[in-house]
């Protein structure tokens, strides 16, 4: 039993083009509702939150339908191709609704650089007086591009779901965790390939650029992706392949039939399971959330560093894990694996707690690289768990189910800790939040009885390497 890279590669083109939206998304979305809109933060962050809002929703939607849709293309394909050209289309589109709010703001004689030339205070003076009169008087593009914004994240929510259920859909369960791990590593050359054109574009340096050529590039990396995706992935296929061989190899248990009162799919002790994997899915993504959706002001503010830098590493220390994080779960198990990243978390958050602004900032790069390798065996072992329990129609639901989970978590994770913070300060609570509810997720773990892989007798070490 060997993973097929090549295909997995492949399928995962998916995740390599929604990778390089996100990171454009992020990117520049905030600075056009701050710089040409002149929204406050908090205004601005309300809009950031709509794509974790309707992802909440949507995601699980999405994934249940892909479950019972059958076309010559597959049941996930469809959506990965309507939803790519409407989500391509409507994102250029947003980058000309843009451009006329930025002409007006420019026809008032607003340079093209003013931050680096003013004072903080005065660029705060200036968005609000100026930029931020001028969306008032005329409403209209902001309102158009809000709604052009929403078209664009529901047209990515409609494939997310499908494209993650993707591989479970041709991978048999033991190799799901490797595969994850190609997943992600696929993704992140998509963010990564955008992060390399942000810098061609300069699009850190000059708030008032028109995002429109920006725009068209990252559009070409993913239809580069896309084009991929669609001439070379046979769902239908490698689906049916994958089924031969959960057959041929015996992979598939026997399980307890589910109970007149619960409807669901699932016996009651797999329910549990689930819905313990789930609070924990919940719990670890609201302590790594409040970590780094809000590390830039904690470093700055507090702390005096330059957040750019560990936040590299712990990129970084993530991308290397990624396959060894899989080969070590095929070996000792799923949840083991998650419970020792748990461990590695938690402990890189308590130390965070003692790092203080006269600490030698580079005390902080291992300590992230502790907590990009915790979360990076956490990430590729913990949705591979979820779908473990579905059956082969219901993969794209349970799919749903574990980004609900994610997404209400990252919605709740700035706010509540937000709260917190103002309450009572970032100095001390910062890490103490996220190592608390990291340390929750791994009680919540230890009740989860399904879900975890068979282990892989491997005849040979090279088995890794083999590509078919």
């Amino acid at each position: 039993m060997k993973l097929n890279y090549k295909r997995t590669i492949l399928v995962g083109m998916a995740f390599f083009l929604i990778s390089a939206f996100w990171q454009a998304y992020d990117a520049i979305i905030p600075l056009i509702l701050t710089n040409h809109y002149g929204l406050p933060q908090s205004v601005s962050g309300v809009v950031m939150s709509l794509d974790n809002i309707l992802a909440a929703f949507l995601l699980p939607f999405f994934g249940a339908m892909s479950d019972k849709v059958k076309t010559k293309l597959g049941k996930r394909t469809p959506f990965i191709l309507i939803g790519t050209v409407i989500a391509i289309v409507t994102f250029v589109a947003l980058t000309y609704i843009d451009n006329y709010q930025l002409a007006k703001v420019i026809a008032e004689g607003i340079p093209e650089i003013s931050q680096g030339v003013m004072t903080d205070a005065a660029y705060e003076e200036l968005i609000r007086k100026t930029t931020l009169e001028l969306t008032l008087a005329n409403p209209f593009p902001l309102v158009g591009f809000i709604l052009t914004l929403l078209v664009v994240l529901v047209a990515m929510a409609t494939f997310r779901s499908p494209a993650v259920a993707l591989m479970p859909d041709v991978t048999v369960k033991p190799l799901r965790s490797k595969a994850n791990a190609i997943i992600n590593l696929t993704g992140t050359v998509g963010a990564i390939l955008v992060l390399v054109l942000g810098k061609l574009f300069k699009t850190s340096s000059m708030p008032y650029m028109q995002y429109t050529s920006y725009v068209f590039a990252v559009c070409l990396v993913m239809l580069v992706g896309f084009i991929v995706f669609i001439l070379t992935v046979k769902e239908n296929a490698w689906a049916k392949e994958m089924e031969e061989e959960t057959i041929r190899l015996g992979l598939e248990e026997k399980v307890e039939e589910p109970s007149a009162e619960n409807k669901s799919n699932l016996s009651k002790p797999m329910l549990r399971s689930l819905l313990f994997i789930l609070a924990s899915v919940a719990l670890w993504y609201i302590g790594y959330n409040s970590i780094t959706s809000k590390y830039s002001v904690y470093a700055m503010n507090v702390l005096g560093f330059d957040y750019n830098y560990t936040l590299i590493v712990a990129q970084a220390a993530a991308i290397v894990s990624y396959i060894p994080v899989g080969i070590i779960a095929s070996k000792i198990g799923r949840k083991k694996t998650i419970l020792a990243g748990i461990i590695m978390l938690a402990t890189a958050f308590f130390c965070g707690i003692f790092v203080t602004p006269a600490t030698p900032e580079i005390v902080m790069y291992p300590v992230f690289s502790l907590a990009g390798i915790g979360w990076a065996t956490i990430n590729v072992n913990s949705f591979p768990m979820v779908v473990e329990l579905a059956k082969n129609g219901d993969v794209g639901k349970y799919t749903g189910y574990y980004y609900t989970a994610s997404m209400a978590a990252q919605v709740f994770a700035p706010i509540f800790s937000g709260i917190l913070y103002d309450l009572l300060g970032m100095r001390y609570v910062f890490f103490t939040f996220g190592a608390v509810f990291v340390v929750f997720s791994f009680l919540t773990m230890l009740f989860v009885k399904h879900g975890d892989s068979k282990v892989i007798e491997k005849k040979s070490a090279l088995e890794h390497l083999d590509v078919d």
